[in-house]
């Protein structure tokens, strides 16, 4: 059994900058499932959205947030998260992140779909990689905060582990802690806390293609979801329109938004342009409708992909601002100052999850959730580019400041039992999992993508149930491994999706569903 004052799941952006804030009150632990630096936020290119300079201003950024959230945005959550983003930004440099600039020692700001000013910081094309470094070295430094590595948390401790929940009403249920297995040592180990932060990350491994990493398996949705916590907006399922076309490579290599921000032009692999037919943005639109339009082209066209064209484009600044992109794709043999690049929508971001408040709490006390694990009102039906690790930054803020109001009142439940293994647990052939796994998300790319119908989710539903019911009474019966955890996971995570697309009777941002077309814009049919 650990004790700790502050007990952070997730070592992304969300959950570090969430453990600095408060390691100077109180005692922290940090847990990851893989290492300290394999998070969603290491795999983020682009950048962190800010005003910075004239003509810029926060009613922009604000205005150009809630046309990409279709109208679902919360305008609350959207004035404060844009009020903050420029302080923010400056804690990030004091605790290290080197953000890139010009000749002048201004930064060198780029511009992104949906964006109507230069307004994203970048470190190069590996910003989330620069951010993660400054935050694990400024967190290896603090004595106040232990990290654990190969630790998975399987559930929350609430009042249902000691029988009592029946006497509880919902908005009395209490965190304690979670339940987490040391994978090393294939043990469960319970972390008791005064107050925990879910920070675990988004859905992307739902879907065959995806660029999340294979840790980005919905772990915190499922596990707020079992213990009685309000999720929300989870049909919202953001595909980034461009990721390399490259088959059998996971995760999908992603071709940042910023390259079509510094010129490059969707194509067709007739080398004809298209997105003007859908917005007159064109290739800048928001994400939902570039990753419908090239889902609907490669549909009515049968091809595999379509091509992004940079060759137009300026070789020598092409290559300063994306040196990763160029040598990734120098690997494959393209050369992108003179190459077509053939990319297609990969599963990237989800803008539903743990409904929380503008303080970063859930409805479940002593509990606090913060980054793509959670549904804040920023995005609505559609997250704008490079907004998701200024939300992260600042609910973990918000989340901060509201803990060390209260943590000392809280007590540590010392009367939580040890794990219930539910009897003897055997082990059981992997094919088992690594099988269900795979057809969830077989299920999900053909039924639940970019463009949906009754039919597809009805299926998909049916077919998801048939997995759920097999894998409960594997999870009984088996020796605990994070593979099996993972799945059951996942399985929680799809039908809060499918449920929540069956209920929106309508096709807005991210959910397109044939069964209830737009009035404005194209029809796109299958």
């Amino acid at each position: 059994m650990k004790k700790y004052d502050f007990l952070v799941i997730g070592s992304g952006m969300a959950g570090l900058s969430f453990a600095l804030r408060v390691a100077d009150k109180g005692k922290v632990a940090i847990l990851t499932k893989s290492t300290i630096g394999e998070t969603n936020t290491s795999y983020a290119q682009g950048g962190i959205a800010s005003v910075t300079y004239k003509p810029d201003n926060f009613e922009k950024h604000v205005h150009d947030t809630l046309i990409a959230g279709n109208g679902l945005c919360d305008e609350k959550v959207v004035h404060m998260v844009v009020n903050e983003a420029p302080k923010q930004i400056q804690e990030l440099i004091k605790w290290g992140t080197q953000f890139d600039t010009d000749n002048n020692g201004r930064f060198d700001l780029a511009r992104e779909g949906g964006h109507s000013e230069h307004r994203i910081l970048h470190h190069k094309d590996d910003t989330g990689f620069e951010i993660q470094r400054a935050l694990i070295e400024r967190t290896k430094q603090h004595s106040n905060i232990d990290i654990y590595e190969q630790f998975f948390a399987i559930d929350i401790i609430t009042q249902h582990h000691l029988g009592e929940l029946i006497k509880w009403r919902y908005s009395n249920i209490e965190c304690y802690g979670v339940y987490a297995l040391d994978i090393k040592n294939k043990k469960v180990v319970k972390f008791l806390s005064r107050v925990t932060m879910m920070a675990t990350g988004g859905t992307g491994n739902l879907y065959s293609t995806t660029t999340n990493p294979s840790i980005a398996t919905g772990d915190g949705i499922a596990m707020v979801y079992r213990a009685k916590g309000t999720v929300e907006n989870m049909e919202f399922v953001q595909f980034h329109p461009t990721s390399l076309y490259n088959p059998g490579e996971r995760p999908s290599f992603l071709i940042s938004e910023a390259m079509r921000g510094f010129g490059g032009i969707l194509k067709t692999i007739d080398e004809k342009e298209f997105m003007h037919r859908y917005d007159k943005r064109g290739s800048l639109a928001p994400r939902d409708i570039v990753a419908r339009a090239i889902d609907h082209e490669m549909k009515i066209r049968g091809d595999d992909y379509v091509y992004l064209d940079c060759r137009h484009l300026d070789a020598d600044s092409l290559l300063l601002h994306f040196p990763n992109i160029y040598e990734k794709c120098k690997i494959l043999g393209i050369d992108i100052t003179k190459d077509y690049i053939p990319v297609v929508p990969a599963a990237h971001y989800m803008c539903g999850g743990v409904k929380v408040d503008m303080d970063g709490q859930t409805v479940i006390n002593r509990l606090y959730a913060a980054g793509e694990t959670t549904c804040t009102g920023l995005h609505g039906a559609n997250r704008l580019a490079s907004n998701s690790l200024l939300e992260a930054i600042v609910y973990a803020d918000k989340a901060a400041k509201h803990a060390l109001k209260y943590f000392k009142k809280y007590t540590l439940n010392n009367k939580i039992p040890e794990w219930f293994a539910h009897g003897v647990r055997h082990p059981e052939e992997m094919v088992l999992i690594t099988q269900s796994y795979k057809e969830v998300q077989q299920i999900f790319s053909i039924y639940v993508g970019i463009v949906r119908s009754h039919v597809r989710l009805k299926r998909s539903l049916d077919r998801l149930e048939i997995i759920y019911n097999e894998t409960e009474k594997l999870y009984q019966k088996s020796i605990l491994t994070v593979q099996l955890c993972e799945l059951r996971n996942i399985i929680n995570v799809g039908y809060l999706i499918i449920k929540a697309a069956m209920r929106r009777e309508e096709s807005r941002g991210l959910h397109y569903n044939i069964d209830f077309p737009p009035e404005k814009g194209p029809k796109i049919e299958i």
